[in-house]
């Protein structure tokens, strides 16, 4: 009987948790009381936190996330341009999910999407990138470009989760429809002149690759592939 007993307890906290990750995933939104937008992305595993003001890139943040069995969000930071030294640690914090919003760090999020409808959410990492007509296949390993999408938010970072060195990043709201992906840019950190701007790219998903074709922000002809990070085990 206590073996029966304590098979449910953890069927039960296993499902709670397993639940909570489907709720907690998806895009956050929230606006500070000094003026600061911010964006939060959660994917299955990954996440991406990003404050900007206006045009004004301020800071952003991320890596892989868990709940643990005490009701506390872990996370591991792989990136993070307002304290380099937390690249490579590990935080946990206190939160709460209420409705369509979710304390955490003495601030309270508003979700904006659940992954939905978006077909591409979730953390992918670039692997292959066209040039003179050949697809080169590029390795993710310490230095990796990773873009991370909800149903409505998308963020691209580059960065070395090693050494803690970043490289760039951008991001905004974006849309899916009919093979066409679109980015409206609501923060830039290498040109805040770029923000604003509407970018159509090709898009299409090859045994769960996403295939994107297009012109980058500097008007350059583009091919790249990005694979699940999820399926990489990465």
């Amino acid at each position: 009987m206590k073996t029966l007993i304590l098979g449910i307890s953890v069927f039960l906290m296993t499902a709670f948790n397993s639940q909570d990750s489907v709720n907690l995933s998806g895009g956050w939104h929230i606006t500070t009381e000094d003026g600061l937008t911010g964006q939060w992305i959660m994917a299955e595993k990954h996440f991406a936190v990003t404050f900007y003001k206006g045009n004004e890139f301020k800071y952003t943040y991320g890596g892989s996330w868990n709940l643990t069995d005490n009701n506390q969000i872990q996370l591991h930071y792989e990136f993070h341009t307002d304290n380099k030294d937390k690249v490579g640690q590990t935080e946990k914090l206190e939160y709460a999910l209420k409705g369509k919003k979710l304390e955490i760090g003495g601030l309270t999020w508003k979700r904006t999407d659940n992954n939905k409808p978006g077909d591409l959410a979730g953390a992918w990492v670039i692997t292959g990138r066209e040039r003179n007509g050949e697809m080169n296949t590029m390795t993710p390993g310490a230095r990796k470009t990773m873009k991370i999408l909800s149903g409505t938010y998308f963020q691209w970072i580059a960065y070395n989760s090693e050494t803690g060195d970043f490289r760039g990043t951008g991001g905004g709201n974006y849309t899916t429809n009919d093979g066409q992906y679109t980015e409206i840019i609501k923060f830039f950190s290498r040109d805040s002149n770029r923000v604003g701007a509407e970018l159509v790219f090709n898009y299409e998903l090859k045994d769960g690759e996403w295939h994107h074709s297009g012109k980058s922000s500097k008007g350059d002809p583009i091919y790249e592939i990005w694979s699940d990070r999820v399926d990489l085990g990465i």
